[in-house]
């Protein structure tokens, strides 16, 4: 088991498992959680973590089953009893520490074409721990012979308080069906509202400006070079996750992917993303 890393920056304490998905086990500002935080000693799979890398694509794959330059391909089952496969694969495999700093890491994963999914690429996180704020930085890089799909994004969980209040200015929001695939989009003027009152499991076109998190104790401001963002506000949970990503979920199933944000890779090309979170007393 790859040991856990922990990188410390004025009050910021980032802890992070390469072994569990490389994901961050939490970030705390002079002990309280930023993120949805565990101990890294404590934390069991990725899933419970404060944040996730997604890749080869975010959201929703639908019925783990695509096409792709006319070959058929399937992905394995990998989220409880959903239809579909989730998030991709690397927030499942163990990542290695390619270098460490008290304030920076940088973890990388190379992924062999399996069953989970069909293409080889090699992914690097970079982690840049700053007094008042984390960057994260993903590159991801085809291997292989033929061009494939490449979707990025994380998964940030925040922790639900008395007065936790999400803004982010976006254009459109995507309709779901019961499985929670897109459908449609409609125009939607984006989030403003205590997240007690939300009710979203969405994805949200033209991402404009940073979406701003609120509550009695923290202000944040996320930003992204990635263009969408997913809200998902579970009622019956402590947390909600406001969620950087490329593509819609499912773009691959569109008629054209590529305008909905999947990129497609030819072999040695190289993608890239970055994540700012900013973190100040409220």
């Amino acid at each position: 088991m790859t040991a856990a890393i922990e990188l410390l920056a004025g009050p910021l304490r980032l802890a992070l498992r390469p072994d569990l998905g490389g994901a961050v086990a939490g970030l705390w500002r002079d002990g309280l959680p930023v993120l949805r935080s565990t101990e890294p000693a404590d934390l069991q799979r990725a899933r419970d973590a404060g944040c996730y890398p997604l890749v080869p694509y975010s959201g929703r794959l639908g019925y783990r089953r695509f096409r792709w330059h006319g070959r058929d391909h399937t992905t394995a089952p990998n989220f409880d009893d959903s239809p579909h496969s989730l998030h991709g694969v690397t927030w499942l495999r163990p990542w290695t520490v390619a270098e460490r700093t008290t304030t920076r890491a940088v973890l990388a994963l190379d992924h062999a074409a399996d069953a989970d999914w069909p293409f080889p690429f090699h992914a690097v996180q970079t982690f840049e721990l700053a007094p008042d704020r984390l960057t994260v930085t993903l590159a991801v890089t085809a291997g292989g012979h033929e061009p494939q799909p490449v979707g990025l994004g994380w998964h940030p969980y925040f922790p639900k308080r008395s007065r936790s209040r999400v803004h982010a200015e976006c254009r459109g929001r995507w309709d779901t069906d019961s499985t929670g695939l897109p459908t449609r989009l409609s125009p939607h003027a984006g989030v403003d509202g205590d997240v007690a009152h939300l009710a979203f499991d969405h994805c949200f076109e033209g991402w404009q400006g940073p979406a701003r998190l609120r509550d009695e104790r923290l202000s944040l401001r996320l930003t992204s070079s990635l263009p969408r963002l997913v809200v998902y506000t579970p009622e019956t949970r402590p947390y909600y996750c406001v969620e950087p990503v490329g593509h819609v979920p499912n773009a691959i199933h569109m008629s054209d992917p590529v305008a909905h944000g999947l990129q497609e890779l030819a072999p040695g090309a190289r993608a890239e993303a970055t994540m700012i979170l900013e973190v100040q007393p409220a």
